[in-house]
């Protein structure tokens, strides 16, 4: 829900709400990052994004929409190092922004699954940015693939002692064009999809219009 995207032909947010959305994802990542227990910091993330999204004046939300969540399943949390690898540059354009370059950052690989291409926000901010396309994509969640992390919006899950960083599908959340199609947000490139199903995480929406 938090993600780098820009609109068309929607009423501009208040400033103070964006700022306040984004303290609050910032906050509620960092009480995650905090919490030992991955399925409790699961029922965090899921409860206050719920919250979030239903009563927050920044929310993407139209009405009738409400989120769907799986329950959580450990077998989809990972903590992998970024290898090293060649990627080449790739832009996302927008008619608002014009182009948003991201460079390869690493990849990180995933026991079952598959790789996933880490990406630089190589603009103003920065950030990494890691977004996945399953084989539940298109049924059980969006068409074109979820957010894993985005730290310049402060969805970053961390890392462990040994600079390895927690990717967990269970957290794996919609950009905002699920909830309506004026927003336009990047999707995940070839690079980062694969075929194994991982139906964890946000799933489409109640009241999902395609």
């Amino acid at each position: 829900m938090d993600d780098i995207e820009d609109a068309q032909d929607l009423p501009s947010k208040n400033a103070l709400d964006t700022a306040s959305w984004r303290r609050e994802v910032h906050a509620l990542y960092l009480a995650i990052r905090a919490e030992p227990d991955p399925a409790t910091a699961h029922a965090l993330w899921v409860g206050t994004r719920s919250r979030l999204f239903l009563e927050h004046p920044a929310s993407p939300r139209r009405e009738g929409q409400s989120l769907r969540h799986a329950p959580y399943d450990p077998a989809f949390r990972f903590v992998v190092p970024v290898e090293p690898a060649e990627q080449e540059p790739w832009e996302f354009r927008s008619a608002t922004d014009g182009v948003v370059p991201f460079r390869g950052a690493g990849r990180v690989a995933l026991d079952g699954l598959g790789t996933l291409d880490l990406w630089w926000l190589d603009s103003y901010g920065g950030g990494l940015f890691l977004p996945v396309r399953d084989g539940s994509a298109g049924q059980e969640t969006y068409g074109a693939g979820r957010y894993l992390l985005d730290t310049v919006k402060g969805t970053d899950l961390g890392r462990d002692g040994e600079d390895r960083w927690m990717v967990d599908l269970n957290f794996a959340y919609n950009p905002s064009c699920v909830y309506d199609y004026r927003w336009v947000c990047p999707l995940a490139p070839a690079a980062n999809r694969f075929e194994a199903r991982a139906a964890v995480g946000e799933l489409l929406p109640e009241g999902y219009d395609a």
